[in-house]
């Protein structure tokens, strides 16, 4: 799995101009899913995402978590993550998971983080056309890719 983290100050999801999702402080995830990825990749991935402490604390250090701070997330499935851009000026998206591998990896990654969350996690439609709106809270803005642990 491959993840860009961003902390919005408010960030939404608009599909066929209904907004589906949106949310005040916290963290805006957007999702890769290749066809390798694993219940493991899932639970080191969501135990990364709310553990991460890139939230200012009372003297403005980055020292506290989405769940310090009580903040809402939003994950989004984006394929596009899965890109190699290796070869020609094309991507391929060969390592991107299909969506019958993907939904249900997609579907458990979001439970999981709410069953650790505590609380209801915003979401996209998965294979939407979705306009994902945010306002970066820094800009702070972080990747992860679960193959590299890093």
């Amino acid at each position: 799995m491959r993840t860009v983290l961003q902390r919005v100050s408010k960030a939404s999801v608009t599909v066929n101009d209904k907004i589906v999702s949106s949310i005040e402080n916290g963290l805006l995830v957007l999702l890769g899913i290749e066809n390798t990825d694993t219940k493991e990749d899932i639970d080191w991935l969501t135990n990364k995402i709310l553990n991460l402490r890139i939230f200012n604390d009372d003297d403005g250090v980055m020292n506290q978590s989405v769940v310090d701070i009580e903040g809402d997330v939003i994950v989004v499935s984006q394929f596009t993550l899965q890109a190699s851009t290796k070869k020609g000026n094309r991507p391929s998206y060969i390592k991107a998971a299909k969506p019958e591998v993907a939904i249900p990896i997609y579907e458990n990654f979001v439970q999981v983080l709410e069953r650790k969350l505590e609380k209801k996690v915003g979401t996209g439609i998965f294979g939407a056309d979705m306009k994902v709106e945010l306002l970066n809270d820094g800009p702070v803005t972080i990747t992860i890719d679960t193959k590299n642990k890093e």
